[in-house]
Order: structure tokens, then C-alpha cells, then sequence
């Protein structure tokens, strides 16, 4: 067949995979916007003052429920994809929905005793590991072949508009109710939101409409242990914890690190809302992008930019306009990550053990973002800034970007899973 032939019908499954999709996409950008990969991550910054002052707790202390939550995602990540694999990511999306959203509840009970507060955040890690992208991308991936990049950074958007929601809401919500009933207001938006749009809307074509079936070829590729004895995975796993590092340390401390700045509290109210849409932009963005060019290089460019936001946050004055700059280079960047590791796993590990594949990797990405947090408060504790962990961070963000571009060629795998081969 000409290329000329070829394009219509190239085109043609483009389009239509969108309107077989479009469910999917929707229930899995409202999933993970709603789930444990975002909402601890933007919100420890807004209750971190109010626990401060009410238990005497430091920013190192608090921050370190996100090292807690890390310590658990290196088990309950892989066993969610695992479970995934097995059990569907429809049933372990709508359970993990559900006692999500109660565990994050449980915080409204914080009296004071840091290891109930730590015990608290490992129960949210640990049922919460079924709303992490390991489980909702998987049915977006099997669907969408042409669009798989665009169809992605959509499902993935739901973080960055959490980001720009949840500061607002959760101060509309302590103004209402105090740190409390934010809490218990936090806690029902996975229940109220993200359950009832998997139970509607989440397919995995088994069973279902022949629309959604998914194809022989979509489930080929490598098995986990083929995957692990693969170079490319421990080159993205080693990748993957300074990238996180580096991106996350800041989210939590933005407030913190503006007011440090001598930015004043309506300009940084204005500043902060700019991180969730930016990576919102990001997202879409990155998945057009990836769609089109060769994605570790779209990756290496996308997140090597935030070098220039910690450069710019180690200033002991901070301008307004480039306070906003940094933030947005940060936000882009966030909105790629997660799309990157998804599309990457895709193309390189094929579909046979998706979500177990992308729930070890996760462990590498959990490992960086929840041990930044941490080191940025305890660094902010002992010298009053954050000038040393920005410094680290800009150069590991360096070498993790650049790291990517060593991944060569995307795999191509036959149509049997068995002919998927370990050599490479």
C-alpha cells in the first residue's frame, strides 16, 4: 500500500479512537487528578502552618509524612500493578478510589502525636496506590495507538487542574470549617468525584462493547522479568529519582520558599494557583509533542527547564514576574512527568505487563518525590533557606534529563507476547 493510501486510514483510526475513548479518558483524568499521585503533594503545603502552630510541629517534620508515603509506595506501587494485571484496573481503581478518599479523612483526627500522623500517611499511601497513573492509564494505552501521546497528557491534566483548584478550595475550606473539615473536605473528593466517573465511565473492553476490545497486538511486549533484565528500565529507573527530586522538593515549599523571598501573601496567593496550570498546559502539550517527535528528547528539553527555576529561587530577594517564571518552567515540567513515564513504558516494555512494569518504575519516582519534601524543610530548618537543595537539585535535574536521551529507538514488538524478547 502507497503512503498516500495508507494516510486516510491512518487518520481514520486517529479519530476514532477518541470516540471510543473518550470515557475512559475522562474517568482517568478525574482519577488521577483525584489520587494519591497529586493531592498529598499539593496540599502538605497548605495545612503544613496551621499544624505547625497547633501541635509545634517544624517544616521538616511535617514534610516528612511525604517520606512515609514514599517508604509505602515501594511496595504498594508494584502490588497494585501487579493486582492490576490480574485483577483488572477497573476494580482496583474503584476500591483504591473509595478508601482513598476515607483514609484522607482520617487526618481531621490528628491530635498532636507524630506517629499517628506518619501511621495516618502510610495508611493513605497504602490504599491510595490503586489511584496512582499505574492503573489509569492502562485501558488509555490499550485504546490509543495514533493519539497515544494527546490521549495521555488529556487523562493527566487532572492533576494540574487539582493544582490550581485545591489551594483556593482547601482556603475556602479552613476559612469554613478549619484544618479539620478541610481535611474531611479533601477526603471527599476521590468518593464523590473520581468513584462515580470509574464506575460510569472506566472500561477496559473485556466483556464490553466490541468497540473497546482490545486488539492481540496491544497486549504484546515484554513480561516483568524480561522488562527488569533490560538496561533501558534501570537506565529510566535511575533516571527517574533525581527528575523527581528535583521537581517535587519545591511544590510543598512554594509557599514557604515566595514568603522567604519577600514576595508579600496576595502576591503569592496570585503565584501559586500558576503551578496546577501550568501543568496542565504541560501535560497537553508534552503529549502533542510526544506524538509527534522522539520522546526522550521532548523530555530531556521539557524537563531540563526547571534548572533555570532554581536558579532563580535561590535569590535572596525574589522579583514577582520572575518568581512566576520559575513557577511556570517547575509546572510545564511536572506536566510531563508522569505522561513521559507512561508513553516511555509503552513504547519500550509494550502493553503484556503494563501496569506491573510501570509500578516498579514508579517506586523510582516515588523514591525521589517523597524524599524531597523532607530534605527541602529539614535544609530550610538548619539554614533558614532552601539554597543548598535548590543547588543539588539543579545539577541531579541535569543529569536526569540528559540520561533520557540514551534510551534509543522505541521497541517494536510482534504480535504474540512471546516474541517479545529479553536481549535488548
Amino acid at each position: 500500500m502507497s503512503i498516500e493510501a495508507a494516510r486516510p486510514i491512518v487518520a481514520e483510526k486517529g479519530s476514532g479512537e477518541f470516540r471510543r475513548g473518550w470515557g475512559v479518558v475522562l474517568a482517568a483524568l478525574l482519577g488521577i487528578g483525584l489520587g494519591l499521585s497529586p493531592m498529598p503533594i499539593y496540599t502538605f503545603g497548605v495545612f503544613a502552618p496551621y499544624l505547625a502552630a497547633d501541635f509545634g510541629w517544624s517544616m521538616g517534620q511535617i514534610m516528612s509524612g511525604l517520606a512515609v508515603t514514599t517508604l509505602v509506595v515501594f511496595w504498594a506501587g508494584p502490588l497494585a500493578g501487579f493486582l492490576a494485571v490480574r485483577y483488572g484496573a477497573r476494580r482496583i481503581a474503584l476500591l483504591s478510589s473509595l478508601l482513598f478518599g476515607l483514609a484522607l479523612c482520617m487526618l481531621a483526627f490528628s491530635n498532636g502525636s507524630l506517629p499517628l500522623f506518619y501511621g495516618t500517611w502510610a495508611l493513605i499511601a497504602a490504599v491510595g496506590a490503586g489511584t496512582l497513573p499505574i492503573t489509569w492509564t492502562r485501558p488509555v494505552n490499550r485504546i490509543f495507538d495514533v493519539h497515544k501521546g494527546l490521549a495521555l497528557g488529556i487523562s493527566m491534566i487532572g492533576s494540574g487542574i487539582f493544582g490550581m483548584i485545591s489551594k483556593p478550595y482547601l482556603a475556602w475550606a479552613i476559612e469554613t470549617y478549619g484544618w479539620r473539615g478541610a481535611y474531611v473536605a479533601l477526603g471527599m473528593l476521590p468518593i464523590l468525584i473520581a468513584f462515580p466517573a470509574a464506575f460510569l465511565l472506566f472500561r477496559e473492553g473485556r466483556g464490553g462493547s466490541e468497540s473497546l476490545r482490545h486488539s492481540a497486538a496491544s497486549e504484546s511486549g515484554m513480561t516483568l522479568r524480561e522488562a527488569v533484565r533490560s538496561w533501558r528500565f534501570w537506565l529510566l529507573a535511575v533516571a527517574l529519582v533525581p527528575i523527581s527530586f528535583a521537581l517535587a522538593g519545591p511544590m510543598p515549599n512554594l509557599e514557604v520558599m515566595l514568603r522567604d523571598g519577600g514576595l508579600s501573601a496576595p502576591d503569592i496567593l496570585k503565584l501559586t494557583p500558576l503551578l496546577g496550570l501550568t501543568a496542565l498546559i504541560g501535560r497537553l502539550m508534552g503529549g502533542w509533542l510526544m506524538d509527534r517527535f522522539w520522546a526522550p528528547a521532548v523530555g530531556f528539553v521539557i524537563l531540563g527547564m526547571p534548572v533555570i527555576s532554581c536558579w532563580i529561587f535561590t535569590a535572596a530577594t525574589l522579583d514577582f514576574y520572575a518568581a512566576g517564571l520559575a513557577i511556570i518552567l517547575i509546572g510545564i515540567a511536572l506536566g510531563v512527568e508522569f505522561d513521559l513515564i507512561a508513553f516511555l513504558v509503552a513504547r519500550y516494555f509494550g502493553m503484556r505487563s503494563y501496569p506491573a512494569i510501570y509500578g516498579c518504575l514508579y517506586v523510582s519516582f516515588a523514591l525521589g518525590a517523597g524524599l524531597a519534601p523532607a530534605f527541602f524543610g529539614r535544609d530550610h530548618d538548619l539554614h533558614g533557606n532552601y539554597d543548598f537543595a535548590l543547588t543539588l537539585s539543579l545539577f541531579l535535574l541535569l543529569a536526569g534529563a540528559a540520561s533520557l536521551l540514551f534510551l534509543g529507538r522505541y521497541r517494536r514488538f510482534d504480535s504474540a507476547p512471546a516474541a517479545a524478547s529479553s536481549s535488548n
